[in-house]
């Protein structure tokens, strides 16, 4: 415990003196809205700084994220980057405002953001969320890639597609998240056709970090190998329910399906051999790869009837999209036979074969192991459509 109070205090004191050189400067006094912020002044900030061995140390306080900070606080916004709010709560200049949207921000403001945000991506060692946009004309490499979280690369991985203004409504919280960066504008008519080859390689190369070290034998793209040879169980190991389903609609994709599941239609539009026919009647499956389907669907429907009798591993259920984690959750209280109030989901089950509807049931017939499947569903529900918070800016 005493160890931790020092550490605590040296802390905050290396904070309050990156703080006091930064303050010196008075970027407070800087009009952003009429003046542009010039190379040679940028220059001079810190993204990194020495500590007392002299050795070269990422700043948890650059003076460059601080200088972002101060762009947004003059407009009065509330960061929960701590690093930067509890900053701006040092300002005798700073009046939060609860109010506060991108759109309060001038075009001008937006210039000088530009410029210091992509500053910040220039300099940093590795990748960051928020720095796709100057990855838009070179390959990402290995050195480039640092560690991150699942979530982390999702938002890396759809950032690239964000910055052409694709939007994500299979994905509220990834949608929210990039609705609170200062440079999205939503495209309607987004298409996956604007992608250039460096950016459609960079997608294929964080896929394949997000896929690392899981010893699955196939994943998503791999299907053109399986047009004419059967799979097994065993190629089906490892692999979550979202990968099984996409798997399965890939046999399809590549044949020029058109979905109409936003998020199914969008795991593959950005793929180069992603053909949508004009004449769906022509969209057909080889008898081979017919069979390969029905064994993803049978491997599906085995973990979905498991639901009763196993506790679901936490990777089963990782990426599924929002409505299908609700249908999943559900699904433990149709098995039983209840009679769902929704419409659209007592339509669904309804649909279902194995599906019979039981008037007399309650919630209290539910055994241990569906409590707790319920709450691993539920958890992973709640942090899909949870307000999800990167690097700000």
């Amino acid at each position: 415990m005493f160890l931790s109070a020092a550490s605590f205090s040296q802390d905050d004191n290396y904070k309050a003196t990156q703080w006091k050189k930064f303050t010196k400067q008075n970027w407070h006094a800087f009009d952003f809205s009429k003046k542009l912020i010039s190379k040679s002044q940028l220059e001079k900030l810190d993204l990194r700084a020495d500590d007392e061995d002299n050795e070269f140390i990422d700043n948890p306080v650059s003076q460059l994220a601080l200088l972002r900070g101060v762009v947004f606080g003059k407009r009065g916004r509330v960061f929960v980057e701590r690093s930067i709010q509890d900053y701006l709560e040092t300002q005798k200049w700073y009046k939060q405002n609860e109010k506060f949207s991108n759109a309060n921000l001038t075009e001008r403001e937006r210039a000088n953001l530009d410029r210091i945000r992509l500053e910040e991506a220039r300099r940093h060692t590795y990748l960051q969320p928020g720095d796709m946009r100057i990855w838009a004309s070179k390959l990402i490499k290995e050195e480039d890639l640092g560690g991150y979280t699942p979530a982390e690369l999702r938002v890396l991985i759809a950032e690239i597609e964000a910055i052409h203004g694709k939007t994500f409504s299979n994905e509220e919280w990834l949608q929210k998240y990039f609705e609170d960066r200062y440079w999205y504008k939503a495209n309607a008519n987004y298409s996956s056709e604007v992608l250039n080859d460096f950016e459609r390689k960079n997608i294929e190369m964080l896929l394949r970090e997000k896929d690392k070290g899981r010893n699955t034998a196939v994943a998503v793209g791999d299907m053109e190998n399986f047009h004419d040879v059967l799979l097994t169980n065993k190629d089906l190991d490892g692999l979550t329910l979202m990968e099984m389903r996409m798997i399965r609609n890939e046999f399809w994709a590549r044949h020029g399906r058109k979905f109409e599941t936003p998020g199914i239609r969008q795991y593959f539009e950005w793929r180069d051999w992603y053909k949508p026919l004009k004449d769906q009647s022509k969209v057909k499956l080889t008898s081979i790869e017919q069979q390969n389907v029905n064994l993803i669907l049978a491997r599906e429907t085995k973990i979905r009837e498991g639901l009763s009798t196993e506790v679901l591993a936490d990777e089963a259920i990782q990426d599924l999209f929002t409505e299908d984690l609700r249908i999943l959750r559900n699904e433990i209280f149709a098995r039983r036979g209840r009679i769902f109030k929704d419409p659209d989901l007592q339509k669904y089950f309804e649909a279902q074969s194995w599906y019979t509807a039981n008037a007399e049931f309650r919630d209290d017939m539910l055994s241990e192991i569906e409590l707790k499947n319920l709450s691993k569903i539920k958890e992973a529900e709640e942090m899909a459509i949870s307000k999800f918070m990167l690097f700000e800016g």
